[in-house]
């Protein structure tokens, strides 16, 4: 693999995560919507607490999810081993924003959702069984974050077994 390849694929990954940061600022926008529908709809002091809490976890979750994601950019005339590390560093950034995603930005959003739904079917149960459907596609939805997720740590694995091939390459010669 060339060097300018290697830049290529880090400033690629680079601009993945990025693009993800600024996405997953939508997340407590849509815990604040559902937590305040919830509020809203509910008399019971322990169920508001729940959407309180809910927003401060999002809100909270976007100052841990961001806290020391957002890195420089490469330079263009960086040596080889420059290029490896900056690679390897935005490897690292990005399997560390999985793992944090999942706590502090999809957390959040699924307890107001659960939350919201639990709150409904308790004060009304017509209402309750005709959420059903939404209900069905919250769990697919679900579901379907979590194999994103899986694929997305594969790929972060192939791409650090193709760098450790690169490196050990580098050594032999």
């Amino acid at each position: 693999m060339t060097m300018e390849k290697i830049r290529q694929k880090a400033r690629e990954l680079h601009t993945k995560t990025r693009r993800e940061l600024l996405g997953n600022i939508a997340m407590p926008l849509i815990v604040i919507a559902f937590s305040g529908f919830g509020i809203a709809r509910t008399d019971d002091p322990l169920q508001r607490t729940a959407f309180v809490l809910a927003i401060l976890w999002s809100l909270t979750g976007q100052y841990f999810l961001n806290r020391g994601m957002w890195s420089r950019t490469l330079l263009g005339d960086a040596a080889l081993t420059t290029g490896l590390e900056f690679y390897r560093q935005e490897i690292k950034r990005r399997r560390d924003l999985f793992g944090r995603i999942l706590q502090w930005s999809f957390g959040p959003v699924v307890f107001a959702i659960g939350a919201l739904i639990l709150a409904v079917g308790i004060s009304n149960r017509a209402l309750f069984r005709n959420m059903a459907p939404f209900t069905a596609m919250v769990i697919v939805w679900i579901a379907g974050v979590f194999v994103i997720r899986i694929r997305g740590q594969r790929e972060l694995q192939r791409e650090i077994e193709e760098l450790n091939e690169i490196e050990s390459a580098n050594r032999m010669e």
